[in-house]
Order: C-alpha cells, then structure tokens, then sequence
C-alpha cells in the first residue's frame, strides 16, 4: 500500500481527534486502529486511550485496538495502560470483556501477545501488558471450538 497515502490519512484522523466534539475523537480513535503500525497514529491512538475530556473515548479506542488484536495495537494498549487512571483502566477493562468475552479463538490469539508483550524488556509496556493479562485473566469467552 501507499505509504504516502496511508500518512494522509493519519494526518486528517489526527486532526480529527483534536477536535473539541467527543463524538468526533471517539471517530478518530475507531478510525487509527488501522493505523496502528504507523508511528504517528500509534502517538495519537495512545493519547485518545488517555482521553482527559470523555471516557467514551477511551472505550471506542481501545474497543478498535481490540478488534484489530495484532502486536502493534495491543504495544499501544499496554503502554497506555501502564500510566492510565483507575477511571479510564476500567474502560479498557469494559472493552477487553465485550471484544474478548465472545469468541475463545480471539481470546486465545490475543492473549498470547500480551504474554509475549509482558516480557519485553520496556518497563513500560510489561507494566502495562501485565494490567492487560489480568484483565484478560477475568474474561471467559462465552464460544468455544466445537471438539
């Protein structure tokens, strides 16, 4: 893909979630998760996860990080969740059971790379996957493969 294109569009999301509208950074947070690799939307994806206006939009980011499910997005999830308040730790925690609490394939897949993301050698991002692996830890998906 156009990497040029693709810095595009992180730069017109990026500007959307300036905005002063929730609903708009809530937008932009869905919108970045596809981004998530880009260095420029992994900053402003992490900043919308610590949104100090709504919690609405921390739930919709990390909701989007969660479904994209990848070594990139959850990276920024656990950096975040290493300095998050206890108010936006428990959205994030809300998004883990509704995106992970369905299918056990998901739950299984994601769970892996945060095991994985909880040895890094950054104290940061092992803090944070160590937030995120006790979440996962409370989840039981509700659909299992069929054995």
């Amino acid at each position: 893909m156009d990497t040029e294109v693709r810095e595009a569009c992180v730069g017109a999301l990026t500007a959307l979630a300036g905005s002063a509208d929730h609903q708009d950074r809530a937008d932009a947070g869905r919108a970045l998760a596809p981004f998530a690799e880009l260095p420029a939307a992994a900053r402003e994806l992490a900043a919308l996860l610590a949104d100090p206006r709504d919690t609405y939009v921390t739930l919709e980011t990390a909701r989007a990080l969660l479904r994209r499910g990848d070594r990139a997005a959850l990276a920024i999830l656990a950096d975040a969740l290493a300095g998050l308040d206890v108010q936006h730790e428990q959205y994030v925690d809300d998004a883990v059971r509704e995106v992970l609490g369905v299918f056990e394939e998901d739950h299984g897949r994601v769970s892996l790379l945060v095991e994985e993301l909880a040895g890094s050698p950054d104290a940061r991002t092992a803090k944070g996957a160590a937030v995120l692996r006790g979440m996962l830890g409370e989840v039981a998906p509700v659909f299992r493969p069929v054995r």
